[in-house]
């Protein structure tokens, strides 16, 4: 697995895709709704990323290393050196630069962002909003920006520009970066994951930060997994925020099948994944209550 994500022209992101994915993604390509893919770096960084588009022709591979002034490309005509390119990229070796002949890209100077024009209060509650969003974890830096650009907008008022907001959310988000950087080991949102991948693998659904709320988690989380799963634990963006703030995770399960005694059942297994996970728990086994995992340190790591 690379630490890197791919993102297909019909929406699909993988994330830590392998080599084998790279190179079955680009001889895919060429048809409608599948002519382009992008990698980019984990933790994302703006401006940072490789790309290549084929339309049934040639093959146009493009990377780019920050400002405009370091876009670049290259025009094949087969796949195996895209692939090469790409997986070399990839894995962060230096010899992409030299196997192909790259050639820089004019894009021409872009236009500069006018600085945000806000009141200082209304600067601080988007700020504020945009640093919770990222504690978080979950969001790429386009959802970030979109959450800039609309948080503070009222009626026909659009305050913040999408120049602004992309800027806005990439600042702060270089903000976190720099801070994670300094992080060891595993932390408890990966201890979490780990425990709610071998939920899956046990037959459970198990989503995180899924939804918006409590109800319209219960209304979806049935067509969220597999159609043969017995039960099912996630838990909705207010409860990722609530985390992100400093208190227990809480957690919301049940069977799909509906009796008491089922949801109990499920309930025990996710207690025991999670305390298998190295996590603390507090149930006290009755299937109307949920499962809290507190304390807990919430330091998800970006994706993007």
């Amino acid at each position: 697995m690379l630490a890197i994500t791919v993102v297909t022209e019909d929406g699909r992101r993988l994330v830590r895709a392998g080599e084998e994915d790279i190179a079955g993604l680009v001889d895919g390509l060429g048809s409608r709704n599948s002519r382009f893919l992008i990698l980019q770096r984990i933790p994302d960084l703006p401006d940072v990323f490789m790309q290549v588009w084929h339309d049934g022709g040639d093959y146009t591979l493009e990377h780019r290393e920050g400002g405009a002034d370091r876009h670049f490309q290259v025009i094949l005509d087969r796949p195996e050196p895209v692939i090469a390119a790409m997986t070399a990229w990839a894995h962060q070796e230096d010899s992409w630069r030299s196997m192909l002949a790259w050639t820089p890209l004019d894009l021409g100077t872009p236009e500069p962002t006018p600085p945000l024009d806000l009141e200082e209060d209304d600067r601080a509650t988007l700020e504020a909003r945009i640093r919770e969003v990222i504690l978080g974890g979950y969001a790429t830096r386009a959802e970030l920006a979109e959450i800039a650009e609309e948080y503070l907008v009222s009626g026909d008022h659009r305050p913040v520009s999408p120049e602004q907001a992309r800027e806005l959310a990439d600042r702060l988000w270089l903000e976190h970066v720099e801070v994670q950087s300094a992080w060891e080991g595993e932390t408890d949102p990966e201890r979490l994951t780990r425990a709610f991948t071998a939920l899956a693998d046990a037959g459970i659904t198990a989503k995180e930060n899924f939804t918006c709320c409590h109800s319209c988690g219960r209304t979806e989380i049935r067509d969220a997994g597999s159609l043969d799963a017995r039960g099912y634990v996630f838990f909705h963006s207010q409860c990722t925020d609530a985390t992100a703030a400093g208190h227990g995770l809480t957690l919301l399960y049940g069977g799909f099948d509906g009796p008491p005694a089922t949801t109990a059942a499920i309930g025990r297994d996710v207690v025991a994944a999670l305390r298998q996970a190295g996590l603390p728990v507090e149930w006290n086994g009755d299937p109307d209550q949920a499962i809290t995992v507190t304390p807990i340190d919430w330091r998800r790591r970006l994706i993007g």
